[in-house]
């Protein structure tokens, strides 16, 4: 069974290459670009992509646009800041090859923060299905979390995909700051409101959760960072839901 990898992308140029590249065994690379201006669009061309040139109506939106331009049964969804570690890809082959009625598989997200990989915590093993079937998956959930879902019996994969998400921790700043703002005006559509318990409770309550329960205190220094920053980005979203359009 061929496989199509569907990769959306803006201004990926130095990390799209390693995530294209970790993914050769696939029958075709499908990278959905929203306005790069940094050479992205050449580079994924030059390593046999199939670019296809959009607008940005959302990550939810923009990835089932990817789903739509793909031609291969079985379809696995890649970001430009992951890399499909040798075991997955081997795991990703045989699954396809062996199905046996599953729709979609889970894979293990293994992310790296300041140059080494975080084992414990909120942020693995992080398991999420990325590989499906074309006619069974769909991408839902709410900005700017989105969730693929398959109509179908769910399997799972050996291997680690690896996840970079931040160059740096200004980077990892700057997404607290936009994506809570994004998430808190998501809140604000569905008629949920803050109230001042939100805010004493639920920053302390993801701390304990994601270093103490989760065992974050295992990755040493950078597991008690992952697990304050956590922390932040749920006061932060909070605290915008409570103060409204001029908390922004």
């Amino acid at each position: 069974m061929p496989i199509s990898v569907a990769i959306i992308v803006q201004d990926e140029a130095d990390r799209l290459p390693d995530a294209i590249r970790s993914v050769a065994f696939a029958d075709e690379i499908v990278v959905l670009d929203s306005g790069s201006t940094d050479g992205t669009l050449e580079i994924a061309e030059a390593l046999g992509a199939k670019v296809i040139r959009t607008d940005w109506p959302g990550f939810v939106a923009q990835k089932n646009r990817a789903i739509a331009e793909t031609s291969h049964p079985w379809i696995f969804a890649l970001d430009a800041d992951e890399r499909v570690s040798p075991a997955l890809a081997r795991a990703i082959q045989d699954a396809v090859a062996t199905a046996t009625g599953e729709a979609g598989f889970k894979v293990s997200r293994l992310s790296w923060w300041m140059g080494a990989p975080l084992r414990h915590g909120a942020w693995y093993p992080d398991r999420k299905i990325r590989l499906f079937r074309r006619d069974q998956g769909r991408w839902q959930g709410t900005e700017p979390h989105d969730l693929l879902v398959v109509a179908g019996r769910v399997g799972a994969l050996t291997g680690d995909l690896h996840h970079h998400p931040y160059r740096n921790l200004g980077e990892h700043l700057a997404t607290i700051n936009r994506y809570t703002a994004v998430a808190s005006a998501e809140l604000r559509k569905a008629g949920v409101r803050a109230r001042p318990w939100d805010l004493l409770t639920r920053p302390p309550l993801h701390f304990v959760y994601a270093y103490l329960l989760r065992l974050g205190f295992l990755d040493g220094v950078r597991g008690l960072c992952v697990a304050g920053l956590g922390s932040v980005y749920v006061l932060l979203k909070w605290a915008r839901l409570a103060l409204g359009e001029e908390g922004r």
